[in-house]
């Protein structure tokens, strides 16, 4: 069973190519809008509306794009003082912008489902605090917890509790909204969904929120071994169960205090709760402290004994980038049981030729004209290896312990593919995951996502991860048809991550593992307009696709970021 419903069976309407052209009509109106760059307004007007303004947008704005960013590079070579963050993230959001609530209809004291307790996390221990607050939940008769700072105000709580209450369903474990954070212009925006992958990295679900009286009962109340951790470590418990977890995207009061994203005040104790949640599960590995506040880095050991993997790698000519590829491969690469599979599409240059004929490495012909699909499913339906990796020619691996990382995880039971951290040629982020909100682009901490923080750095669930370097187990893969050959050019990567989510299983980003990509270096600028569409029909794109790992209140823009109220 899928986790996302497609739009290209018998039984669902077919969208018109009239229907995509207003999508993408719309799309770009809405880029045009909310850029602040001369050069996107104009791009956005060309882009999308026919094939003809599609490809005279290709034709002259990316070589400019390109330009553009080379420029930027060079410049901060020369200067590497770090670029100046926007006054507001994302560029539209201004706290107190959603009204929650006319708190003049809440009545004067809390709902009786709702037991409010509050938190001092100045104290020195949370020990004492955590056995009173596994004492009230022992003996109380409401149906929900509100965990609160000692500091926030009456009305904040009745707001919030009022607020989460409208939200929550019968089935709800858990109703949790987004919050201000410790700083008033970046507030903490929540994803739908709840990604057991990302949970073990950060604390995503944080506060405000509503739990469950019974279910925090039947888990054993809250554990005073994780510290100030303590719900962090509940979260983790209760998605263990099959718990369920509701998203109210608004910013609402009552979140976490500012101590609560201090490293000193919570990082220990949220190692604590991942090592104990590794136990849990019978995995082996290592916990650190992460970069931000109480986030971890999170490491499974290797797979024992090693599972054989085939690196594949499509070229036509391009000599000097496949020896590139392949010098760091082979001398930065410390897992042994691989071998590269070269797929050659029609290569004519006589160097090139000279190379396959010298290479110690399998090169399989995939003549015709170019079809990246194709190529890769004749690449791994000529690989008897456990774990395939689809990787592009020109890039360059800069992590020596790349395939450990990535195998560790993709050889758990409920991952399906999983992704890398690709920076480009003047080492900008090129490639931090894909989200899909609401078309298919590229998360880029240096651009689209102009900041760092506990999401962008996290090993993460994702809807789609580049086929750039893509790992999965080729029995799956083969199980899922492979890549979808009508999708000859764009869209067939996330496509096939979108089809891999199946039976529970999970796309995961993996931000330890980066490669240097020499962006189009390759194959230049293929980007077919019917590949799009087809994708487009085939996800409702623009239509009722939502992703469900990116936050609820985000969307992207172009290159800009935008907040949008989805609370009524």
């Amino acid at each position: 069973m899928s986790g996302f419903p497609r739009f290209d069976s018998d039984d669902t309407p077919e969208l018109t190519l009239r229907d995509i052209r207003r999508r993408w009509a719309k799309f770009h109106a809405s880029i045009h809008t909310a850029s602040g760059n001369v050069l996107q307004r104009v791009l956005g007007r060309m882009l999308g509306e026919d094939t003809v303004r599609y490809k005279v947008a290709r034709v002259l704005g990316r070589p400019l794009l390109q330009i553009v960013r080379s420029f930027r590079g060079t410049r901060r070579v020369k200067d590497e003082r770090p670029k100046v963050r926007p006054d507001y993230f994302p560029f539209n959001y201004r706290p107190g912008l959603v009204e929650l609530v006319d708190v003049s209809d809440v009545s004067s004291s809390t709902p009786e489902t709702v037991v409010v307790f509050a938190l001092d996390e100045t104290v020195d221990s949370s020990v004492t605090m955590i056995e009173t607050l596994n004492a009230t939940i022992n003996r109380s008769d409401a149906i929900w917890l509100l965990l609160v700072d000692h500091s926030t105000t009456e009305i904040e709580r009745r707001t919030t509790a009022h607020a989460l209450l409208r939200a929550a369903g019968a089935d709800d474990d858990v109703v949790f909204a987004d919050e201000a954070g410790p700083d008033p212009a970046r507030p903490i925006l929540k994803s739908a969904a709840v990604g057991p992958h990302t949970l073990l990295s950060y604390n995503c679900v944080g506060r405000p929120a509503l739990l469950s009286v019974a279910v925090l009962r039947a888990l054993g109340g809250f554990d005073a071994e994780a510290g100030w951790a303590f719900e962090h470590d509940a979260y983790l418990r209760l998605k263990e169960s099959g718990g369920r977890f509701h998203h109210v995207p608004a910013v609402l009061p009552c979140g976490r205090p500012d101590v609560a994203f201090e490293q000193s005040h919570t990082s220990a104790g949220a190692q604590r709760a991942v090592e104990r949640a590794f136990a849990r599960r019978g995995w082996h590995g290592t916990v650190s402290p992460g970069d931000f506040g109480p986030s971890v880095q999170w490491r499974i050991d290797t797979p024992t004994p090693a599972p054989s993997i085939d690196i594949i790698i499509p070229t036509r000519d391009r000599v000097d980038l496949m020896r590139q590829c392949i010098d760091a491969i082979e001398t930065r690469t410390t897992y042994s049981n691989y071998d590269i599979v070269i797929l050659d599409n029609d290569s004519k240059d006589p160097a090139t030729l000279d190379f396959f004929a010298t290479t110690r490495y399998r090169v399989v012909p995939c003549p015709g004209p170019f079809n990246y699909a194709h190529i890769v499913n004749r690449g791994v339906n000529h690989s008897n290896a456990e774990y395939i990796v689809t990787l592009n020619n020109d890039t360059v691996l800069q992590t020596p312990d790349w395939l450990e990382q990535m195998v560790s995880i993709a050889s758990l039971d409920d991952v399906s593919i999983v992704g890398a951290c690709l920076k480009d040629q003047f080492g900008h982020g090129e490639h931090e995951s894909i989200v899909i909100s609401p078309y298919p682009q590229h998360l880029r901490t240096d651009s689209n996502y102009p900041h760092a923080d506990e999401f962008s750095v996290a090993t993460r669930d994702v809807a789609a991860v580049t086929g750039a370097v893509q790992m999965v187990r080729r029995e799956l893969w083969q199980s899922l048809g492979g890549m979808d050959e009508h999708l000859k050019v764009t869209m067939n990567d996330v496509d096939i991550c979108l089809r891999s989510q199946t039976d529970g299983r999970h796309v995961v980003y993996v931000p330890g593992v980066q490669l240097v990509h020499h962006v189009s270096s390759s194959r230049g600028t293929l980007d077919p307009l019917d590949d799009r569409n087809r994708f487009i029909q085939r996800w409702d794109i623009f239509g009722t696709f939502k992703d469900p790992y990116f936050p609820e209140s985000l969307i992207l823009l172009g290159e800009t970021m935008c907040y949008r109220n989805l609370w009524d």
